[in-house]
């Protein structure tokens, strides 16, 4: 990694702790080919450190990059203040923007997560045993019982999740038949602030990393008879813990029957094009990789050097830049908008059993049901889709009998 880019990381570190209420008083980067086991940043630097500590009197020291316990331990004890890695800051932030009882749950369960191997450095009673009646000798460890407690509630808190995605799920089946887009992007790069102007949504919005966590699903009316549903979604970051991705799996899952994604860019940011990037990165791992992708280069009113405008729409021909606070270019992202529903929407008929409820419920659920007609044990369903929903409903009931098989193989091939 070069100094500038060392530097870049260091600059959103500091916006972080800014977020999660902290005043940054120093800085202190480092160049080293290999990690110390025991330090991190080796023993040399972490009294640098802890004298920098010191005389800023410090109480708080965060690393950009995870930490093992081991090493967290060992830097506490040498440099005298209370030390937290990246991830421990962004578990930070997200228990202060949690707001529904969803993301509660998901941010304690990271937490706990997060906590559990970390736990000998908590606690100041962990060498004693637990005795009593019968548990004299060998006995059990305080961090014993203390891990026990955790994994106890970390179940808790799954079978909690589990419920509560199984009703967003049913609350999902409201929505059947109707054009879904999600909103994706880099964090602050203005995803809720593009809802609030497009559907009056009232989403959250403030000039700080993770202003919101909780997922916000409006209607918005495009014009000429076509709606589509916008969901809004957490945004992503530089190195952000794949652990903290997967802890907001229902958070995502909201956006996963999504016909098309609005890749949000904050087009006056200096690294826009890395955080183009990180958030690829991060959709290559996730159930939204493979969807079409509209780029919205967002808050074109804070870049002041024409040439970084005519660049960005000369590396992404179609993209539609604009600038949501100021609702400048929103009748544009309509019209794109529209025009790439028209293109996309295909109709198609399925013939299947009338006994089989599960493929009824599924084709009901994912598209616009245009006709049914039931004859001699079986049913006709003539519905509208976008073409890749249509395929994967294809891909996942092959059972399924559609009309149109030449045309449906052509779209297979790319023909």
């Amino acid at each position: 990694m070069h100094r500038d880019e060392g530097e870049d990381h260091l600059d959103e570190l500091a916006r972080l702790t800014e977020t999660a209420g902290g005043l940054v008083v120093d800085r202190l980067l480092q160049d080293k080919d290999r990690l110390d086991a025991a330090y991190f940043v080796g023993r040399g630097k972490a009294e640098e450190i802890a004298a920098h500590a010191r005389g800023r009197r410090a109480d708080l020291i965060i690393f950009d990059d995870d930490l093992s316990p081991a090493q967290i331990r060992n830097l506490e004890k040498l440099i005298g203040a209370r030390v937290i890695d990246r991830s421990g800051l962004i578990l930070d932030i997200f228990a202060r923007r949690a707001r529904t009882r969803e993301a509660r749950t998901q941010v304690e369960l990271a937490q706990l997560n997060y906590l559990l191997p970390r736990l000998a450095r908590r606690w100041t009673h962990l060498s004693r045993q637990a005795g009593g009646i019968g548990g004299r000798g060998i006995g059990e460890t305080q961090i014993e019982i203390d891990r026990r407690i955790i994994r106890r509630r970390i179940a808790r808190l799954e079978t909690d999740l589990g419920r509560i995605e199984k009703e967003r799920s049913l609350r999902r089946t409201g929505r059947r038949g109707v054009v879904k887009c999600a909103l994706i992007g880099y964090t602050n790069s203005g995803k809720s602030t593009l809802l609030n102007a497009l559907a009056k949504a009232g989403a959250f919005v403030e000039d700080r990393l993770f202003a919101t966590l909780d997922p916000l699903v409006r209607r918005v009316e495009l014009g000429r008879g076509r709606d589509v549903l916008l969901i809004d979604t957490v945004g992503f970051i530089r190195k952000l813990p794949h652990h903290l991705v997967a802890s907001f799996r229902s958070t995502l899952e909201e956006a996963a029957g999504a016909d098309l994604l609005l890749h949000v860019v904050d087009i006056s940011h200096p690294k826009y094009e890395e955080q183009i990037e990180v958030t690829e990165q991060a959709l290559g791992g996730s159930e939204l990789s493979g969807k079409p992708i509209l780029t919205v280069f967002n808050k074109m009113d804070r870049v002041h050097e024409p040439g970084i405008l005519d660049r960005a729409r000369r590396l992404h021909p179609g993209a539609v830049v604009m600038a949501a606070a100021l609702g400048e270019g929103l009748e544009e992202l309509k019209a794109r908008l529209r025009e790439i529903l028209e293109q996309d929407l295909v109709e198609r008929s399925i013939r299947l059993s009338s006994s089989d409820a599960e493929g009824i419920s599924r084709v009901y659920l994912q598209t616009q049901v245009l006709d049914a007609r039931y004859d001699n044990g079986y049913v006709d369903l003539t519905f509208r889709a976008s073409r890749a929903r249509a395929q994967a409903l294809a891909r996942m009931a092959p059972r399924l009998q559609r009309q149109g098989a030449e045309d449906a193989g052509a779209e297979e091939t790319g023909a």
